[in-house]
């Protein structure tokens, strides 16, 4: 339901459909009288009606509706032009039919092995847990692989470490149309704020559009984020963010998307997985 509501509903409303319209189109799309009272047991929205549908029809059923409304959901950004505000959209809504039980249709010239295959998220989570048994020294270097990994598996285009003059990058990422750059520890300690700062300030002389993603598996002092500041640049993850994300099968791509907007909205630098799902 979460995919369903960042994809198709806003405040209520599903997509541009107006009532009359919303009806025409559940009629002659998926053959469902949406306007029957059986959809309204949780309130007579769109949106609602939209949720209650899709939760009790048989899959099949709730596949059709779906397809129909990503198809219809694609020529309304291609009219308007607009940009999809939806990280990874495409991802989501394969996976989401993957779940209902449907093989999501390829891209046109794509072979077989460019369809989409779902992250194992288990087997993500048990090779972060196996480096806690490694040096502090050997654990960082792997630790910045299997971030390489997972980036690449959840498809953010991650880039090894590379080091520039006089500072050492440890990768960056693609991510809604922006470039991040990354910064992972994995120290006894939690960082503070002196290290914030100054990765702060390697993304702030790059580009304008430049963003950056802290990554601390032990986490970060309360005092340091504190006097760090309201986010700009910068959101943070940690070692609770990672593992809470593995469990609870949630991607990637969709963790980024809600940090992201709290830190636009709020200036919060490390919103948790556990506060944002």
């Amino acid at each position: 339901m979460l995919t369903v509501d960042d994809l198709f509903i806003k405040d209520g409303y599903v997509l541009d459909f107006s009532n009359p319209r919303y009806a025409t189109f559940f009629r002659e799309e998926v053959g469902i009288d949406i306007d029957d009272p059986r959809w309204s047991i949780e309130g007579g929205s769109k949106g609602k009606r939209l949720r209650y549908f899709l939760r009790t029809v048989e899959p099949a059923l709730a596949v059709k509706a779906l397809k129909a409304l990503w198809g219809h959901r694609e020529v309304q950004l291609s009219r308007s032009g607009q940009k999809d505000d939806v990280a990874n959209a495409k991802g989501r809504f394969d996976d989401l039919l993957i779940r209902l039980g449907e093989n999501p249709e390829p891209v046109k010239g794509a072979t077989s092995d460019a369809l989409i295959k779902r992250p194992n998220y288990d087997v993500i989570h048990d090779a972060l847990m196996s480096l806690t048994n490694r040096s502090p020294q050997e654990r960082g270097y792997a630790f910045e692989k299997w971030l390489q990994k997972t980036f690449n598996a959840f498809g953010l285009e991650a880039e090894r470490p590379f080091r520039l003059a006089g500072e050492q990058i440890d990768g960056s990422f693609h991510f809604n149309g922006d470039t991040y750059l990354l910064e992972a520890k994995w120290h006894n300690d939690r960082i503070g704020a002196g290290d914030l700062h100054a990765f702060h300030g390697k993304v702030d002389t790059r580009a304008a559009w430049a963003r950056g993603l802290f990554i601390s598996y032990s986490g970060f002092t309360e005092d340091g984020l504190i006097a760090f500041g309201r986010a700009r640049k910068v959101i943070c993850m940690d070692g609770l963010d990672l593992s809470e994300m593995l469990r609870r099968k949630i991607a990637l791509p969709d963790v980024l998307h809600r940090k992201v907007r709290r830190a636009v909205e709020h200036g919060v630098v490390l919103a948790r997985v556990s506060d944002l799902f």
